[in-house]
């Protein structure tokens, strides 16, 4: 018998409602719960533990002096969503990537946004992610954001808001894809008694996606990764076999004629997409960082001719910048005339100074965060936070306050976790992947992230967070479909 912590919590709880009775879409996964052997789920948890290092499914964090791979934390209680939910969450997705690239098409076209004055230009034109060598050039489709990894969390109210959009490399679908496939193997019977949708069509859709982004006729297609020892390097080779295509360093690729070649046995290849899973920064040094080693020289010049389809398109991450973000519900209305669908978690600009002033009096209420920082760093939770980080943080706002903005505390939403010897709960968050060829395409679900930590918010792998796999419930699925 699993012990499960019933007690009343002030957050959301994805299965359990007051007094502990479970939602209704949790109802067949309870029911196998309830029988389920404690020290059974324990030895599965070690079997997935030894099976991922095995397929090599590790990362590294930057910055420690050991460099040891380390394994993202997987947690078999499934974080399950139901096909009404979906459909809503879905549609807000298509709508805000939609938006978002019309907004990047604009900013280095007509400008017409900013002349509107309903995003500040200065905003846009001095943030440090803003590319004016992207000013002009006309992409297939108006695609700059082909692939888009939307972060949301659930508050304490049960609606759903987007913390923040990831449109420059974004990461994680193979966790999501791996998660699967270990609890298919992990707990078939599960899988038997339930119509979940299936995620094993992300490589086929983004493999589509690519080869959509280019007028190309049967274009040759690579993923540019910077090498072995980026923290992501598992996805970018795990992608890169699941599309059938090559995984390419810079080594591998030379300029010529206007053209990018890849070598081979067989003489240069030339490559008409790359997926790249390395920053504009440096992607080719003789245009950005000269001392990059990972780029290829003389790529922008042959991206900018229209030789080559870069994923995602330079200058995409002025879109997803922190400072940024406020804005996005405004883009949708002036460039779809809709209303959003998601709503952005309330956020205060520092910049301004009224949100400043607010913030400073409420510090130790807040979120603050870098506009240009990532991955859980540079950030204050001031509920969390000892008196001597929010000074800190106190003098940051002060000497730099155009650098950061805050948000409300979010009481994130929980859902069961095993730890110790039992079920406790644990706050989560969700990042759906979409995809924008000739049409948008999204796999049910995402990728689903877990604060281990007890109380924490931080989800982050690179500070302790583990993963979840995401069940989207069918209500009419086809006879092909499979988990």
């Amino acid at each position: 018998m699993i012990k499960i912590d019933l007690s009343d919590s002030p957050f959301f709880d994805e299965m359990l409602m007051a007094e502990g009775t479970h939602r209704s879409h949790y109802q067949a996964y309870w029911q196998w719960l309830q029988q389920a052997d404690q020290q059974a789920v324990q030895r599965k948890k070690e079997e997935a533990a030894l099976l991922f290092h095995r397929v090599g499914i590790t990362f590294n964090v930057y910055g420690e002096d050991d460099g040891a791979e380390r394994l993202i934390p997987f947690d078999s209680v499934p974080r399950i969503i139901p096909a009404s939910e979906w459909q809503m969450l879905d549609q807000g997705i298509r709508q805000r990537v939609q938006a978002l690239n019309a907004f990047l098409h604009d900013i280095y076209h007509d400008q017409k946004i900013l002349k509107a004055g309903i995003v500040p230009a200065e905003q846009v034109l001095a943030n440090d992610q803003y590319q004016p060598c992207m000013q002009g050039i006309d992409l297939h489709r108006d695609t700059y954001a082909h692939i888009a990894g939307t972060d949301m969390v659930r508050g304490g109210d049960g609606e759903y808001y987007v913390l923040e959009d990831n449109l420059r490399t974004p990461s994680g679908v193979s966790y999501m894809m791996e998660n699967r496939k270990m609890m298919m193997r992990l707990y078939p019977e599960l899988f038997a008694e339930q119509r979940i949708a299936p995620v094993s069509r992300y490589p086929s859709h983004l493999l589509q996606t690519l080869r959509e982004s280019t007028p190309v006729n049967d274009p040759t297609v690579v993923v540019l990764t910077p090498g072995r020892f980026n923290s992501a390097y598992f996805e970018h080779s795990f992608l890169a076999q699941q599309m059938g295509v090559e995984l390419v360093e810079s080594v591998d690729l030379f300029v010529k004629d206007g053209a990018v070649f890849m070598r081979t046995t067989a003489g240069p290849c030339k490559i008409d997409v790359i997926y790249r899973r390395i920053d504009d920064a440096f992607l080719d040094p003789l245009a950005f960082r000269a001392d990059s080693m990972l780029g290829v020289p003389g790529l922008l010049s042959v991206y900018r001719a229209g030789g080559v389809v870069l994923a995602n398109a330079i200058g995409t991450g002025v879109a997803d910048d922190k400072s940024i973000y406020p804005y996005v519900p405004e883009m949708i209305r002036y460039y779809l005339a809709e209303d959003p669908i998601l709503n952005n978690v309330p956020t205060w600009q520092c910049r301004k100074e009224s949100d400043l002033s607010f913030v400073l009096a409420n510090l130790e209420k807040m979120v603050v965060k870098e506009v240009h920082g990532a991955g859980g760093y540079g950030m204050l939770i001031g509920p969390t936070a000892s008196k001597a980080e929010i000074e800190r943080f106190r003098e940051l706002l002060h000497a730099r306050p155009e650098n950061y903005i805050a948000q409300e505390t979010l009481a994130l939403s929980t859902c069961p976790t095993f730890v110790g010897n039992g079920l406790a709960p644990r706050h989560i968050d969700l990042r759906p992947f979409a995809l924008t060829g000739a049409e948008i395409r999204l796999v049910p679900g995402g990728l689903t992230r877990v604060a281990l930590a007890e109380g924490s918010l931080v989800v982050n792998s690179s500070q302790g967070g583990g993963t979840k796999d995401t069940w989207v419930l069918e209500e009419n699925p086809t006879e092909d479909d499979a988990c």
